[in-house]
């Protein structure tokens, strides 16, 4: 593969690709993924044990190179260096898409700031997978990775999500998830829609959907297996907020100047709407 030019790079310097990988089907894995990873000077993965299995399914003979939390702060200027000096590398990560909950980003953000490209090659992502097909609204979302196992920095959190006003999506670890709804459950928003998305893309993919309180209860009796991710729905307007209400205030900001965009923003923070919605009554209520 000839890497392709890409302007506004350091002179001379090499690229630094970010290179998703499979969550679990291997008809995931792209081609331009498997040729990046064969024309690269080196591979910089997670687990090398666990990656060279991947690479070798795929006749890659590329070195790879153990790049993970534990060594991250000592090996970035190393490699940095090596970018600049005209080596190319991949960033992969176990499974999926690298930086989402996984090592990367210090060498990302430490490979930009030295003028080296970086270029993202897409592919699977259990986060995007989840939220595509939960059925909840995708409009806008919060993605908070795996929550603290315990402390003030959890409460802070599951606090957070109760009283989110749009989806938000977390990865538990599957002997937590029933804990976790229930926690979330306590903090007020036990009615609210959830969808535990279980081992998307392999063998026994589930999508189980059900208000918090429900799945809780469900994951109680039956804890999930695998690799989970977490879904919970907005929370609904805040109280007194009617129809009424809402399209009075959208109407006076429309007739006051404000757009479409800028209306529904503010529904959004006034009155906890989805933002598809509060964009739809923004439209409608605009002067004739």
């Amino acid at each position: 593969m000839t890497e392709p030019g890409h302007p506004g790079g350091a002179a001379g310097a090499g690229q630094l690709y970010v290179v998703s990988t499979p969550i679990g089907n291997m008809g995931d894995f792209s081609f331009r993924a498997v040729e990046t990873l064969r024309a690269v000077a080196r591979v910089l993965a997670e687990d090398t044990r666990h990656s060279r299995h991947l690479l070798d399914r795929y006749e890659i003979a590329t070195p790879l190179q153990a790049y993970h939390e534990h060594n991250e702060a000592k090996a970035t200027p190393g490699l940095v260096a090596r970018l600049l000096a005209g080596e190319s590398f991949a960033l992969i990560s176990d499974a999926g898409t690298p930086l989402l909950s996984d090592p990367g980003a210090r060498l990302v953000r430490a490979a930009a700031d030295a003028g080296v490209t970086v270029t993202p090659v897409p592919g699977a992502s259990a986060l995007l997978a989840a939220l595509v097909g939960a059925g909840l609204d995708a409009t806008r979302f919060t993605f908070y990775g795996f929550p603290p196992r315990k402390g003030r920095e959890r409460e802070a959190l599951l606090r957070e999500v109760a009283t989110l006003a749009h989806t938000a999506v977390l990865y538990e670890a599957p002997g937590r998830v029933a804990a976790t709804l229930a926690e979330l459950a306590a903090h007020g928003a036990g009615e609210r829609e959830a969808v535990v998305a279980r081992e998307l893309t392999k063998q026994f993919e589930n999508i189980r959907r059900g208000t918090v309180s429900d799945l809780s209860r469900y994951y109680t009796e039956a804890a999930p297996r695998g690799e989970v991710v977490l879904l919970v729905g907005g929370a609904p307007p805040a109280e007194g907020a009617d129809e009424a209400t809402v399209r009075a205030r959208a109407r006076a900001l429309r007739s006051g100047g404000a757009s479409a965009r800028d209306t529904a923003t503010a529904l959004v923070d006034e009155f906890q709407l989805a933002r598809n919605a509060a964009y739809r009554v923004a439209q409608e209520e605009a002067p004739e």
